[in-house]
């Protein structure tokens, strides 16, 4: 596989943020699903975003994106760090370049926890929830949900923790997990997760209070999250007290 992508003489390093492993300029990951992983080569390689840096795809020697289940893409210096508001602005940055993306035909056909969550979260979709790991939480909150009327668009939904910082360059983005949401959804998905598990500030809330349909936004966001957590295999008491936490923070707002 490394020879491949040219990298056969280099020992591969795992890299700390995500399933990777460093060879050189090039870091390799796991492409479990070579539609979707082809799909987000083309789409970072052809993505400029101001003031963010975007690891971009390298072909294999035959041309593919994907070679053996694995696929290659240009090392982004940086590491995860607790700076959520600018996480936050990366990503409506990123948005606003991903707003004219088609909606990829893979997301019609996924079946994973995520994919389910969504729709669950979204009222389009039922699933059994685990009670105590936030389906009792899920019920409860689902009363206030109301259909977000802000225009859904191709996003990528799970940048906590996978935005990468290097003192003061640009932030840095290695990957693209997409959904069909609204902007505003995916950076209320930001707050969550840095409010339940990052250890943010409750005025994350506020500073962004200015996004259009936010209380809305968050709830959804957070529907998500329980709807994941309770339908996650590797979920426990202790990830479910952050969403409890979180959760009490937003319907507070």
């Amino acid at each position: 596989m490394r020879a491949a992508f040219g990298v056969k003489e280099i020992e591969p390093e795992l890299v700390e943020v995500g399933t990777q492993w460093r060879c050189g300029d090039l870091a390799l990951r796991p492409a479990p699903n070579p539609a979707e992983s082809s799909w987000v080569a083309q789409t970072l390689g052809d993505l400029h975003v101001a003031d963010l840096r975007v690891a971009r795809p390298a072909r294999a020697s035959d041309g593919r994106w994907v070679v053996g289940g694995w696929a290659a893409f240009r090392f982004v210096e940086g590491r995860p760090e607790p700076r959520y508001d600018e996480m936050v602005s990366a990503s409506l940055r990123l948005h606003h370049a991903t707003g004219g993306l088609a909606v990829p035909r893979f997301l019609t056909s996924r079946d994973d926890v995520f994919a389910v969550a969504d729709r669950v979260a979204a009222g389009v979709d039922e699933a059994p929830l685990n009670p105590a790991l936030g389906g009792r939480l899920f019920d409860v909150l689902t009363g206030s949900r109301k259909p977000l009327s802000l225009r859904p668009q191709v996003v990528h939904g799970d940048l906590f923790g996978n935005v990468l910082f290097a003192g003061a360059s640009s932030p840095g983005i290695v990957d693209f997990t997409a959904f069909h949401r609204p902007a505003e959804w995916a950076a209320a998905v930001i707050v969550v997760d840095a409010l339940a598990w990052g250890g943010a500030d409750p005025g994350i809330l506020r500073r962004w209070g200015h996004l259009p349909e936010w209380p809305q936004a968050l709830l959804h966001a957070l529907l998500f999250r329980l709807a994941v957590h309770a339908l996650h295999p590797h979920s426990d008491e202790r990830s479910m007290r952050g969403l409890e936490r979180a959760a009490h923070q937003i319907t507070e707002l």
